[in-house]
């Protein structure tokens, strides 16, 4: 894996966003899986504001590694975080715009848009491919909407699943296990001194890792990028 640490929140967004700029240059149709979070908040931010009209829009799918089963207009759905703090201020093809229908029935929405994935990516070693998977992490060392205590769901045959959120009870859409390790590039965004432990532990292999969803982020591509924040990485030791 690749750990790239910035100095605060704002040079993090800046360093991810010349990423996505670098893949539209390419000329080719890239996929990529967004996700929620205070970070792509961010990130989002600075793309829109800094590159807005330096990225080919046109080259680029944007689709959700999960969404909570709320309509696009309410507070808490990723699409709607995604729309106001960049969709909004680009001029981004609504062809290119592939979001879960998080009003519908959770498990009939599971299956419309596996079947939305299955149809616009590639398929490779059986699965659907995304180019490039956004991820953060919880501070319970979730991702996407796989929590510690459904775990299981990550190994799961399906594209998508419906997962619960251990406290609230919130019914989500998530990729799975096997969709993200099967991305030519995953990238972890993650910020804050809250998440500094769990980094460590699974970045370190130490500790309950394994009991962490996040710690079985594997792609096959070997192309798994950490991107942190100080604060994030204060506990990583990067002497040996």
């Amino acid at each position: 894996m690749n750990i790239i640490v910035s100095s605060s929140k704002d040079s993090l967004a800046e360093e991810f966003a010349y990423v996505l700029k670098e893949m539209s240059d390419t000329g080719e149709k890239i996929h990529v899986a967004l996700s929620g979070g205070s970070t792509p908040k961010v990130i989002f931010d600075y793309i829109a504001e800094e590159l807005g009209e330096d990225i080919l829009w046109d080259n680029i799918n944007f689709y959700w590694g999960d969404e909570r089963c709320v309509p696009p207009t309410d507070s808490e759905s990723n699409y709607k975080m995604t729309v106001d703090h960049l969709l909004s201020k680009v001029d981004m093809p609504e062809e290119n715009i592939f979001r879960v229908l998080g009003e519908n029935d959770p498990e009939e929405e599971a299956i419309r848009y596996s079947k939305v994935l299955e149809s616009e990516l590639p398929i490779v070693n059986g699965t659907p491919q995304f180019d490039l998977v956004m991820l953060g992490m919880g501070d319970d060392g979730h991702t996407i909407s796989i929590f510690p205590y459904n775990i299981e769901l990550w190994d799961a045959k399906e594209t998508c699943v419906v997962a619960v959120h251990p406290d609230s009870g919130q019914k989500r859409v998530t990729i799975t296990g096997r969709v993200v390790n099967n991305a030519k590039a995953v990238a972890f965004l993650v910020t804050g001194a809250n998440k500094a432990q769990k980094v460590k532990e699974i970045v370190m292999l130490e500790g309950d890792y394994e009991k962490y969803p996040a710690s079985l982020v594997k792609p096959e591509s070997e192309d798994l990028t950490w991107y942190l924040d100080r604060e994030a990485a204060k506990d990583l030791d990067f002497s040996e």
